[in-house]
């Protein structure tokens, strides 16, 4: 925390002298009071328009740069907003700011003032100074040995290595304004960059006041407090040109038209991202999030690939599926007689029904599933260990080494200092400040809690009306498909079964639900976190993200829980049936050729449809409300439509735009980590996705979005650790898929303990995991009705077969798990044991293996401060070796420029 204290404790900005700013004069600005309370030249305006640029970003003199806009509208009632407006930009030009309004009737719609906010050189000194801004004072002259073999090959995919490295690598220092000569200073108008000014215009714009004098209310300051009331209606930094085109300012550096030339467009899909470019135009914590999300599609590549290769495997060895065979054969699979798999409605039927299904589930249930779990359990573990040394390389190639996040996050939010009215002394800043009671906020909490559950409560209610859904629709598709009439179809009309259409239509269904749910939930989730009156920006953003993720996780997700853990494990046999919750559905049978095709179903419509909409939603949303917004500059082209008012008319950047960016790639990334078992194309599913998404995300920054100011950050924050979870948590799921959801386990214990064929084989597999039951004894409520049976049953049959290892009718034991059943549950539960603990030891290890930070960004760390010192230490030497010679041999009075006096003005110590 940086504090200079001075005049009083209340003052929250350092008033600038007339010494310090510009003065007035001698910049071509002159005040001319309106009601407003703001100046303009209306006069002059109307013939400096018709030669200004449309791309000025600069005031009417051409030479003051403009770093913020402020917009409002003159409402007939608005007198308090005016004098709130008076009030707050009267402290704001006291602060060092230069204003200047664009009047109304100079705007295309006619009502809206522009306030034009230029920061002066000393004000930009004065708070990089605060801020302790990191700015260059030696060219980086540590050579770089790094090179990549066979680094032609990566040519297709580079960019101009003027926007890769719009800037020279210097090493760099926290600005001291006291020694300002000793930073490269070329020239002191651009030596700051257009993402840094309006940071700190922003700065001061949430912390200067709107009363008079130091008396007023002290909970009256802050831009955001101004728009909440609505005496501003936006606030925003301007892009530096229009982003089709380059700007015709020489001035300009025209870096938005670089980011959508080399960027934003789809073309550009297979070249790397210019990160850097990106961090200095929008700064780092968006900067982050493109370097996050580039660097996890990078490494889907290599999932994709392996995925393919299982799934390739899974091609290859179709003709060698045996029981598919036996499913399918007229001697085995046509002479089995199954019992009906639900009530009333269903007849019996015959196994070699199933045998396109059967074939369908090869792909994917084979052995190269259960390789490409493991080898997904340390993917994750690669991928999190590598982006950590990714970010710590980030971190030192753009000065964040030093930085502390918590220092940006102390400010309180607007909201907890206007709902909070007690006051209480704060111990580290000696002040008086908001604080919320324990009672009001244990209330708030469970009041919140409860709120959570009850929409948790929301979703798995659905989710059992799916599940009753596709109970009682399975029965009507049974009965409709009876007679196969969807065999008159051609391609697919003999793929549609009824285990298939239940599956789909539930599927679908339970996709729409999951989209309602989430839009009424994002209001909910926002409502009950502004409830909690969360103290700082930062704990608004965890409580926000705990809950979100919460509720997206058993929304997106429960519906493949039930179908991988629950679907066909609590059926009973057909003397026994169980039902749901004692109602007349019973529960759901897997196929015969197992749940993991069904999975494979939910996974792709639930995953690929949340995408695919997504990318949608994103691109198009914000493009009507702009079309719909800039409808009347389209309608009056004689009128000169200024930066200001294209970037008034585009979208705004709100301060949850990146969390909504993260929770989409975060459920996507358990899409493709929790369930990657029962489809190894997931991770090229979302491949795809990602390629489309970086070029969606960059074209809606760079032409459809206000420019966003600019923010630090050193990490991706709290989904680090959300990420961390999801892949611990996806080993036990892909080892219980292997085991449970999928028949390798049964498979391998039929090869290798009881194949009754001499060698390893899996001839008799299917008429030894199926039961025989005694038809007579089938309990009326679920004996067939007359007429659904199919023509070719008779009296004559006498037993049906159901999937399960139980004894047969006659038996002791009849209708009891044999003992075959024991041993397969005993080598699923061995399974799972052995696999965790070779995929949790391999990821300890590898993560053990390779460190959080690279040794050479170590070693230029140290060398990096180990030169700052050397240097500042030679500065501080010249500096006062020119003082001694200054003043001869007389006594030096002068102060070393090691201890600089402090500037009898106080600054705010929270740190942006």
């Amino acid at each position: 925390m940086h504090r200079i204290t001075g005049r009083t404790g209340d003052e929250s900005l350092i008033e600038m002298s007339p010494t310090e700013s510009l003065r007035d004069e001698t910049n071509g600005y002159h005040h001319h009071p309106t009601s407003g309370g703001r100046s303009t030249q209306q006069g002059q305006s109307a013939i400096d328009k018709s030669q200004q640029s449309k791309d000025s970003v600069f005031f009417r003199d051409g030479v003051r740069r403009v770093d913020f806009v402020l917009s409002y509208i003159d409402d007939k009632d608005g007198e308090r907003k005016q004098e709130r407006r008076r009030e707050y930009e009267a402290n704001l030009e006291k602060a060092g700011l230069e204003l200047e309004t664009e009047d109304k009737s100079e705007s295309e719609d006619g009502k809206t003032y522009f306030l034009k906010i230029h920061a002066p050189w000393e004000v930009l000194a004065t708070y990089a100074d605060v801020l302790k801004i990191k700015v260059p004072f030696k060219a980086n002259d540590i050579p770089n040995h790094t090179e990549i073999p066979m680094n032609w090959l990566s040519t297709p995919f580079r960019l101009p290595d003027h926007i890769m490295h719009p800037e020279p690598d210097f090493f760099t220092a926290p600005f001291n304004k006291s020694k300002s000569d000793f930073f490269l200073i070329d020239d002191k108008e651009t030596f700051f960059p257009p993402s840094t000014r309006n940071r700190i215009v922003y700065y001061i714009l949430a912390r200067c006041p709107y009363y008079k004098g130091d008396h007023g209310d002290k909970d009256k300051k802050g831009i955001k407090r101004l728009l909440n009331n609505g005496t501003y209606t936006s606030a925003f930094p301007l892009h530096d040109c229009r982003y089709w085109t380059r700007s015709r300012d020489l001035n300009c550096e025209s870096e938005r038209y670089n980011l959508y030339k080399y960027w934003a467009r789809f073309l550009c899909f297979f070249k790397e991202q210019p990160l850097n470019l990106i961090r200095k135009y929008y700064g780092e914590k968006i900067g982050i999030y493109f370097a996050w999300l580039g660097f996890y599609t990078e490494m889907l590549f290599f999932a994709a690939v392996v995925g393919v290769i299982c799934f390739i495997y899974g091609l290859l060895t179709y003709s060698e599926n045996e029981w598919s065979y036996e499913i399918c054969s007229e001697e085995i699979g046509g002479k089995i007689v199954m019992c009906p798999l639900c009530d009333k409605k269903c007849g019996y039927w015959k196994l070699n029904s199933t045998c396109n299904s059967s074939w369908q589930s090869h792909l994917f249930d084979n052995v190269g599933t259960v390789f490409f779990a493991i080898f997904m359990g340390i993917w994750v573990t690669l991928f999190l260990e590598f982006w950590k040394r990714r970010q710590a390389r980030l971190e030192y190639e753009w000065d964040l080494v030093d930085f502390e996040e918590e220092q940006q996050q102390l400010q309180l939010r607007p909201e907890y200092e206007t709902k909070c009215t007690n006051r209480r002394l704060n111990r580290i800043t000696q002040e008086m400040e908001p604080y919320l009671p324990i009672t009001s906020k244990c209330a708030r909490t469970c009041l919140s809690g409860a709120t959570v559950l009850f929409w948790i409560s929301l979703i798995i209610a659905c989710i059992i009306g799916v599940i009753a859904y596709r109970l009682a629709v399975y029965a009507a598709f049974a009965s409709i498909m009876k007679d196969s009439p969807t065999n008159n179809l051609q391609v697919v009309g003999s793929l549609i079964t009824p285990q298939l259409a239940t599956s789909v239509t539930a599927s679908c269904i339970n996709f729409v639900i999951i989209m309602i749910l989430n839009l009424m939930y994002e209001r909910v989730a926002i409502w009950i976190t502004d409830m909690e009156i969360p103290k700082t920006h930062l704990e608004y953003e965890n409580k926000l993200t705990v809950k979100m993720f919460l509720f997206q996780f058993v929304n997106y997700y429960s519906s493949c829980f039930y179908v991988a853990f629950f679907k066909g494990k609590f059926v009973g046999y057909p003397g026994d049936y169980a039902y749901m919750f004692g109602s007349h559905l019973r529960n759901e049978e897997c196929d015969p050729g197992g749940c993991l095709i069904e999975l494979t179903t939910q996974l792709v419509i639930v995953m690929t449809g949340k995408q695919v909409w997504g990318n949608i939603q994103e691109a198009l949303v914000p493009w009507l409300m702009n079309w719909w917004g800039s409808r009347r500059s389209r309608s009056h082209p004689e009128s000169l439509y200024s930066r200001w008012e294209q970037d008034h008319d585009l979208q705004s950047f709100g301060q949850l735009g990146l969390f909504y960016e993260y929770l989409e790639m975060v459920i996507q990334f358990g899409f493709i980590t929790l369930f990657v078992a029962s489809f190894p194309l997931a991770p090229l599913l979302a491949l795809f996705n990602n390629i489309i998404e970086i070029r969606v995300d960059a074209w809606k920054f760079t032409t459809q979005f206000r420019r966003p100011v600019a923010a630090k950050a050193h990490s991706i924050g709290a989904w680090a650790e959300i990420l961390s979870g999801v892949a611990v948590l996806s080993v036990v799921t892909n080892a219980f898929i292997v085991a449970f959801t999928s028949d390798m386990i049964p498979r391998l214990v039929y090869m290798y303990a009881y194949s009754s064929d001499s060698g390893i084989s899996m001839k008799g597999y299917i008429n030894d995991s199926l039961s025989v039951f005694n038809i007579s004894e089938i309990p009326d409520r679920s004996r067939p009705e007359d007429g659904e049976n199919p023509s070719w049953f008779n009296s004559s049959i006498t037993t049906c077969r159901y999937r399960d290892y139980r004894y047969p009718p006659g038996h002791e034991k009849q209708y009891s798990h044999t003992m075959k059943f024991w041993h397969i549950l005993a080598a699923k539960l061995a399974f799972i044991i052995i696999m965790e603990h070779v995929v949790f030891l391999v990821k300890f290890f590898v993560a053990w293996m390779i460190p959080d930070v690279p040794s050479e960004v170590k070693a230029r760390i140290k060398r990096e401060r180990y030169l700052v010192q050397e240097y500042l230490h030679n500065y501080e030497v010249e500096k006062l070796k020119m003082q001694l010679s200054q003043n001869g041999h007389s006594e030096c009075t002068c102060t070393p420029m090691i201890y600089p006096s402090l500037t009898k003005h106080e600054v705010l110590s929270e740190c942006l």
